[in-house]
């Protein structure tokens, strides 16, 4: 069986939905492989991480009771419908997005330990984070699908520079790190994600429109190595470093095109290309999560990371009734009012990622169950309460169960453990062996 299975016409390549009768009969009956990252049905195995800003109210968001008997709270209500598929953890801390001694930039350490769990350099040139666990798990399970991951964010603007305290703008905006100097920088047009996953175009020319690219990056890309190569012997000791430096960038350019060809035709999606950005943010948060299911369900990639917002975000909800900016109300100083919107802001993020969650649930994968049953997503904030910036009992939910791994419905009290530790587990579950430690972790999380 071919890895995809197409509908060929004149000039157009269909994707297929996936047909339970055309996986492979070992693959069905086979256990899990760890090493593929695929359920005990043979199913892929899909990972995303979903980070909202500035903490949440913590009297309006833990349920008031633990276990099987959780009963949701005002903020999480909306996701009843899916709460066979929820665990709300509780008691999970990031005990390097303290400030020790580096002082302000809670919001930057936020963000950028989300995912790491390291202590991060406090400085505006001088970056150094960690590889983040989405990339952990994306090198160990990126060389099956087309992406190796995908980062998407709601952030249209991005700033350069000292973003918080003395911390550098990378901090502030990304999540993911694919080495302790490189964030992977989230893409927040839906379009040019799209495209990027899918091809431009209508539907039906997408395939041929992304070979066509190929071809010409393939084309540019022979010229500039041929003209790169006749110059080399001319350049300085130090020149031919820069040089070297450049043509690195180029190579991996080169490996993403024979990547791309390996796989063959792009997927297209019987669906509409987006425009762009929606000017309503309810609009535009929930295409960045159709697209994120789109890349799922085509099994475009397998780890996903997606920011609703930067933490210090002062987006305002005026949709919701909510003028005012999220960051500036949520130093409420214990207003009733403030807090109370707050709250709303809260439940409104909640609220678009329970339609996700019930769009994912309401598609059914290879193996007969849906794809939030072979899915593991953390829902999350890198601030706990966002009126003192703290980073214990972190608002953290884990939806999906993992293809059966993960345990659904219910509120368990971890006590005081590393969110870090609940990354071995996931990565673990992925296939990645040999990682005994990760960030601050100080061991698997253990009832999960």
């Amino acid at each position: 069986m071919s890895r995809r299975n197409f509908l060929r016409g004149i000039g157009a390549c269909v994707a297929l939905p996936a047909f339970t009768s055309l996986l492979p009969t070992k693959v069905l009956a086979a256990a899990a492989d760890a090493r593929l990252a695929t359920t005990a049905t043979g199913a892929p195995l899909r990972t995303a991480f979903v980070f909202f800003p500035n903490g949440a109210i913590p009297s309006r968001w833990w349920p008031t009771d633990s276990g099987a008997a959780m009963n949701l709270s005002p903020t999480l209500q909306s996701l009843d419908p899916v709460r066979r598929y929820v665990q709300v953890l509780g008691g999970l801390a990031h005990a390097n997005a303290n400030p020790g001694n580096d002082g302000g930039g809670d919001h930057a350490r936020g963000n950028s330990v989300f995912l790491t769990g390291v202590r991060i350099n406090k400085s505006a040139t001088d970056i150094r984070a960690g590889v983040s666990i989405d990339q952990v798990i994306a090198n160990h399970v990126g060389h099956l699908t087309r992406f190796p991951s995908i980062e998407l964010c709601c952030d249209a603007t991005r700033r350069a520079s000292d973003c918080d305290s003395g911390y550098s703008c990378a901090y502030q905006y990304n999540i993911s790190w694919q080495s302790p100097t490189t964030p992977m920088t989230p893409e927040s047009n839906p379009r040019l994600a799209f495209e990027r996953l899918f091809g431009a175009g209508p539907h039906g020319e997408r395939a041929q429109n992304a070979q066509r690219q190929m071809r010409d990056r393939r084309s540019v890309l022979d010229f500039v190595m041929g003209d790169a190569k006749a110059m080399q012997q001319r350049l300085s000791v130090r020149d031919q470093e820069k040089l070297d430096q450049y043509l690195t960038g180029i190579r991996e350019v080169e490996k993403r095109i024979q990547k791309a060809e390996k796989f063959g035709p792009n997927i297209d999606p019987d669906e509409a290309t987006p425009a762009g950005i929606p000017a309503k943010q309810v609009e535009y948060v929930d295409l960045m999560y159709d697209i994120m299911l789109l890349a799922f369900k085509t099994d475009s990639t397998r780890v996903a990371t997606f920011v609703l917002g930067h933490d210090g975000d002062n987006r305002s909800f005026s949709e919701i009734g909510i003028t005012e900016g999220h960051h500036d109300l949520s130093h409420h100083q214990n207003n009733p009012e403030r807090i109370e919107k707050v709250a709303q802001i809260d439940r409104w993020y909640v609220e678009q990622f329970s339609r996700f969650l019930a769009r994912m649930d309401s598609i059914q994968d290879v193996d007969g169950n849906s794809l939030l049953h072979n899915s593991r997503i953390i829902y999350g904030s890198g601030n706990a309460d966002g009126n003192r910036h703290t980073h214990e009992n972190l608002p953290v939910l884990l939806a999906g169960a993992g293809g059966g791994a993960f345990h659904g419905g219910r509120f368990v009290q971890h006590g005081s453990k590393p969110l870090s530790n609940l990354f071995l587990n996931l990565a673990e579950t992925a296939g990645v062996t040999g990682l005994e430690r990760f960030g601050d972790s100080t061991g698997r999380l253990a009832d999960v």
